[in-house]
């Protein structure tokens, strides 16, 4: 069953314990679950507990009696830690179908109410829950400041880096400069990161590793918050093996418009809504899925991606990243750029992808257009994330001036 869209409290909850470097991962308890005893352990579940090494789902036989797994866990409020087992099984196959595997924590019932979102995080082997709709964790981080919680939450964000340092310290003598002329004569969206890579002496080329000893960095134009634009994560073509379609071709060819004496496709793709072109997102959880989905048309589902090769591009492209805005000043008809502030992120919560896909946090663009050869030129499908829900993928380490 899909997570139920969060409240604000929960998600500044969740922001807070990604800000601590918390890797976790959502489960909603339903009425009927509690009452039964048993949850679906949902695919972000299953992909969290096997990315942590506490269990894996497709190597348990199925029958719990037989096969069941039980872990130890712990019910963290605000003020203390229930010590408790996690039941973790697959349930004998019926003649229509093999049954979806399943999560228990004994003493959950006292702990959470029906439709309560609960955060699990692995710590020292075992499974802690912060059930994010009643305990207050800015409360026990910022004015408590004791307890087991906080006493989890700061092992796990403990951290430091020189590298970020130095990169750091190279971005504030350029910011020092004043404003930096772009590299590129007329107005483009890559002309920010190609301006502060020149500035930094990186040579522009294709490489899909970090850009500076490890650190990836993306570059944007500053504006209002409300109008702050969203953010690229990475690019990637569907994965043609599982798609019912073959290439950017035939996606151009089903769905592309003519405009400016070319056919093309420029839209935003999400899972929370069905674009003007009829497109959305579905995700199958059982096969690990994403599927970008038609509703207007006969197609169906007609590419398609695997959730785990995305989260595997989000954690080597964003290990760590600074996201460095830029204010934008026309000066004799050529863009310059103040370099005013960086983002520092770490260690992508890799669980929260499909979350945050699921909820249309994170979209998809299509900007496609078709060649003289007759082929489709896509600048992407570029996925990216909305500046205001940054901080749910990514734990921040801090935000920096630059001057």
């Amino acid at each position: 069953m899909p997570l139920r869209q969060l409240t604000d409290i929960e998600r500044e909850r969740m922001k807070r314990l990604t800000g601590e470097s918390v890797d976790i991962t959502l489960l909603q308890p339903t009425r009927t679950g509690l009452g039964k005893s048993i949850m679906d352990a949902t695919a972000p579940v299953r992909n969290y507990l096997k990315e942590t090494g506490l269990h894996d789902f497709d190597e348990q036989g199925r029958g719990a009696r037989e096969n069941g797994v039980k872990l130890d866990a712990y019910l963290l409020s605000e003020t203390g830690a229930v010590e408790t087992k996690t039941s973790l099984y697959k349930p004998e196959a019926k003649p229509t179908k093999d049954g979806d595997p399943r999560i228990w924590f004994y003493g959950l019932t006292a702990y959470a109410q029906a439709d309560d979102i609960l955060a699990l995080t692995e710590h020292e082997g075992r499974i802690a829950v912060i059930n994010l709709t009643r305990v207050d964790v800015a409360h026990v981080m910022d004015v408590q400041q004791s307890g087991p919680l906080w006493d989890i939450l700061k092992e796990i964000g403990a951290e430091a880096t020189s590298i970020a340092d130095e990169l750091l310290g190279k971005l504030r003598l350029i910011a020092a400069g004043g404003y930096v002329p772009s590299v590129m004569e007329t107005r483009a969206d890559t002309a920010v990161g190609r301006t502060l890579e020149a500035a930094l002496g990186i040579a522009m080329n294709a490489r899909p590793e970090p850009d500076y000893k490890g650190i990836e960095l993306k570059s944007y134009r500053r504006k209002k918050k409300s109008q702050e634009n969203r953010k690229q994560l990475f690019a990637k073509v569907p994965n043609w093996e599982i798609s019912k379609f073959n290439s950017m071709t035939d996606v151009l060819d089903a769905f592309g418009y003519f405009r400016d004496g070319r056919d093309r496709l420029n839209c935003t793709v999400s899972a929370a809504n069905v674009n003007s072109q009829g497109l959305t997102f579905e995700l199958d959880e059982k096969a690990g899925i994403l599927n970008e989905v038609s509703k207007m048309t006969e197609h169906g589902a007609f590419a398609s991606w695997y959730l785990s090769e995305l989260r595997d591009i989000l954690k080597e492209k964003h290990a760590e990243t600074f996201w460095v805005g830029a204010k934008v000043h026309p000066i004799d008809g050529l863009e310059h750029f103040e370099f005013t502030d960086v983002i520092h992120t770490r260690k992508p919560i890799g669980s929260q992808f499909d979350i945050l896909i699921e909820q249309g946090e994170i979209t998809m663009d299509h900007i496609m257009k078709r060649k003289d050869s007759g082929r489709a030129h896509e600048r992407g499908p570029s996925f990216k994330i909305g500046a205001a829900s940054l901080d749910l993928l990514f734990p921040p380490s801090k935000t920096y001036a630059l001057a």
